[in-house]
């Protein structure tokens, strides 16, 4: 193939598979005002037309393209065939604008600088008006391809750059649905309106910010690693001879602030406002803020800005992938997070601490629509706790079924079926709330609180244990005449099951966020629990890696 009709489709390798970190050239500024003058603006359509043919033959030569064909073959019956991408014999306003949401990208997946470089020595180059001016065919291969590759880079930047079946991912809330072609019809006009498009969800926006912040770090910060040495942890009014770096970092990290204060930043004693700073950081990061350091702090100030940035971007794929419309009204449990959040009108109410389940049970990422709340709850005791648990214990004590206020009631010698009576033992504690899956997942009381106090709280068998239960059924009652709180606490101790029916449902989503933005606007890590982050790491950057 010679150069004149190699160039459109060079044109379009590079502005799709470009890869890296987006950094700033010196001469983009003259650049993009030479590759500007190239594009007309006069007209939102061309007088230049195709045909069905014509479209059909290229998606047999492409069939890369071919995942996309409804949507290329919707996009010019609408516009009577007209091409979209040319004015006359020259490159239109729209092809501008699909450069720049190209430069806008904000994924790791294509090295914006490069591909403008491209852009300008294709658009720039001697023989391109050629190109355009003297080969039909040329014209009509760029104009169908830059459609097809518009939907192909629309689909990763705004629907997720996974592409798979999430379900593989154990993500079970539906993936969010989208149609590009209002935006394709907007840049055909000369307009650039995301709004149809964008990730709706405002942490989407919030940790995009937070991204170009982690950025920079990376670029111009000396990331050494901090170590505690021969201590155990560092408390206040400590010296030591690293506490100058610590001091550095919390404060690159905008944990610490002078506040008016003097801060000394040679300092060796750890003293009260960098204790303050450090209380700062570690209730961002889901430890104990009581500002003594320990080997959980040293390990969260020593993740680096890089990894930082890669997991500011597994969340963004994440909510790439949230609904268009959410409940107002919606129970969240974050499951990093160990918490649930009460919103009310698309604003957080309330929260409160929860426990999930542990790495071998781990707690299923889905939503439902809670409907029934249950007092005084029974406990039918899973086949394969009574496997792990139930039986050894009762080889080991005869009497253990009756220490538990558990019976047997029916299967076998080798498989009975277990049922917990009400009570105090009870491990569903005095009430439970129903989202009817078929994980068999739920909210619950729990007799031990003690775990709540602890920082990691992945340890139940898969259901969700809440440190505040009765305020959870008061609130979901609270317009119920029949349930004032005096009543919800009778049938709580009770020691009678008793079911109620929700006259207000309420949707429930669980969900896996290791970064959000909280209403004060600070930038919050949480660990992978479950190894989730990393497995879509791996998806993401592979992918990354493979199309350069």
């Amino acid at each position: 193939m010679d150069p004149l009709h190699r160039a459109p489709f060079l044109f379009l390798v590079l502005l799709i598979f470009g890869c890296g970190t987006p950094t700033q050239e010196p001469d983009i500024a003259q650049q993009a005002e030479k590759i500007e003058a190239v594009f007309e603006t006069e007209e939102a359509y061309s007088v230049r037309t195709l045909d069905s043919t014509d479209i059909e033959r290229f998606l047999s030569a492409h069939p890369g393209s071919r995942v996309d064909s409804t949507d290329i073959r919707r996009f010019y019956k609408r516009r009577r065939y007209q091409y979209a991408w040319f004015v006359n014999d020259s490159l239109s306003q729209a092809a501008a604008g699909f450069f720049s949401l190209v430069n806008s990208a904000d994924t790791a997946f294509r090295d914006v600088a490069s591909v403008r470089d491209r852009l300008a020595e294709l658009v720039m180059a001697p023989d391109s008006g050629a190109v355009r001016a003297h080969c039909d065919s040329c014209q009509l291969q760029l104009e169908l391809a830059l459609t097809a590759q518009f939907f192909r880079f629309a689909d990763k930047r705004y629907g997720g750059v996974i592409g798979k079946d999430l379900r593989e991912l154990d993500w079970f809330i539906p993936r969010r649905k989208k149609n590009y072609d209002q935006l394709l019809d907007s840049i055909a006009a000369g307009h650039m309106d995301l709004s149809p498009i964008e990730p709706v969800h405002p942490q989407y926006a919030l940790l995009k910010a937070q991204l170009k912040r982690y950025y920079e770090l990376d670029t111009l910060v000396n990331w050494e690693p901090l170590s505690l040495g021969d201590k155990k942890k560092l408390e206040p009014g400590d010296s030591a001879a690293w506490v100058p770096d610590l001091r550095q970092r919390v404060m690159v990290l905008g944990d610490l602030t002078s506040n008016g204060d003097s801060i000394v930043l040679s300092s060796k004693v750890y003293d009260s406002l960098l204790v303050e700073g450090v209380k700062h950081f570690q209730e961002r990061h889901g430890l104990h803020p009581d500002g003594i350091i320990g080997k959980g702090a040293i390990a969260a100030l020593n993740r680096t800005p890089r990894e930082r940035v890669r997991t500011l971007l597994v969340n963004m794929e994440r909510l790439r992938w949230v609904p268009e419309r959410t409940a107002p009204d919606l129970l969240l449990v974050n499951i990093p997070e160990f918490r649930l959040h009460v919103y009310e009108a698309d604003t957080e109410a309330w929260s409160m601490s929860v426990v999930v389940g542990n790495s071998a049970t781990r707690t299923v990422i889905f939503s439902d629509t809670l409907t029934r709340i249950v007092f005084s709850p029974t406990w039918s005791i899973p086949v394969s706790i009574v496997k792990g648990e139930i039986l050894p214990a009762m080889a080991k004590n005869p009497n253990y079924l009756a220490s538990k206020g558990m019976t047997i009631t029916g299967g076998s010698a080798l498989l009975p079926s277990i049922v917990q009576q009400p009570g105090a033992g009870n491990a569903l504690g005095r009430v439970k709330f129903l989202f009817p899956n078929e994980y068999s997942i739920y909210f619950h009381d729990t007799p031990s609180k003690g775990g709540f106090a602890r920082e990691q709280r992945a340890f139940s068998h898969g259901c969700i244990r809440l440190s505040e239960p009765a305020r959870l059924a008061e609130y979901l009652l609270r317009n119920d005449s029949l349930w004032p709180a005096d009543s919800i606490k009778k049938a709580m101790f009770s020691g009678k099951e008793r079911y109620v029916k929700l006259k207000e449902k309420r949707p429930v989503s669980i969900g896996y966020f290791t970064a959000w933005v909280d209403r004060d606007g600070r930038l919050h890590f949480r660990d992978d629990v479950y190894g989730h982050d990393e497995r879509l790491a791996n998806e993401l950057f592979t992918e990354a890696a493979a199309v350069m």
